[in-house]
């Protein structure tokens, strides 16, 4: 008899491992109680003082399902005014999506071009070769000699100021907006500053209405939740000073 070929050993192999994954499953089902089981047992709890229904944390004094639940279909724009119509907005869409988010583009004049185009301000030679999102080119407005890395988020509803000679790197997210939590949900949003000079290093969350004083170092997967002093390095969340940044 001729040997199996190799794609015939592979689909064997593979119709093996499924079936023992079947079999696995089926013990781990048998071993599940039973609607039956699990009415027992909860009897038994009872008959022991035990208390068998779920545990809430009554530390607020608050029991499940009386807390105040905001409607979101009641949340409003806030102090959010629009500055460019609908056309401008979806044009805008459509390039973000296809040149500037698109790293098969690999050319920092295409996106400055662009961005310049809808009405950012941005200074010379900036780096851009890397896929970033902007939401209003509009309310952007950058310094000479910066540096964005990939994935970088701006998301700027009000505006933006980024100085001259700052590094934003990797996967962080500006954003200029947030939401009236106590109150209705409604759109809130408030400028933000990056003074010249600051390096925010990957995947960090600047939130609205901080200003980032001159030469600050931001360490990564921070929350920048508060203005910072200059010449700082700070990190952690919620955003905390470490040490002087040219202290040696």
């Amino acid at each position: 008899m001729a040997k199996a070929s190799w794609p015939g050993k592979l689909i064997e192999r593979l119709l093996r491992v499924t079936k023992m994954e079947r079999a696995l499953e089926s013990h781990r089902t048998s071993e599940i109680p039973s609607g039956e089981g699990l009415a027992h047992g909860a009897a038994q709890g009872a008959a022991h003082g035990a208390d068998s229904g779920p545990r809430y944390n009554t530390k607020h004094g608050m029991q499940p399902g009386t807390g105040r639940v905001i409607d979101l279909a009641q949340a409003g724009k806030g102090n959010y005014v629009a500055k460019k119509g609908l056309l401008t907005e979806l044009a805008w869409f459509f390039l973000e999506a296809c040149v500037i988010n698109n790293k098969l583009i690999p050319i920092s004049a295409v996106r400055v071009g662009l961005l310049r185009l809808f009405g950012a301000r941005i200074g010379a030679n900036c780096r851009l070769v890397h896929p970033i999102r902007v939401k209003a080119p509009w309310n952007l407005e950058v310094g000479d000699n910066c540096w964005f890395g990939v994935d970088v988020w701006i998301y700027n509803q009000a505006p933006i100021r980024i100085g001259s000679n700052v590094c934003i790197s990797q996967g962080t997210f500006l954003t200029a907006g947030s939401h009236a939590l106590a109150t209705n949900m409604d759109l809130q949003v408030a400028p933000i500053v990056i003074e010249d000079g600051v390096w925010i290093t990957a995947k960090c969350v600047v939130q609205m209405g901080v200003t980032i004083g001159r030469s600050a170092v931001v360490t990564p997967l921070s929350v920048v939740h508060r203005s910072l002093e200059a010449e700082g390095v700070y990190g952690g969340n919620p955003v905390r000073f470490i040490r002087k940044r040219f202290d040696v």
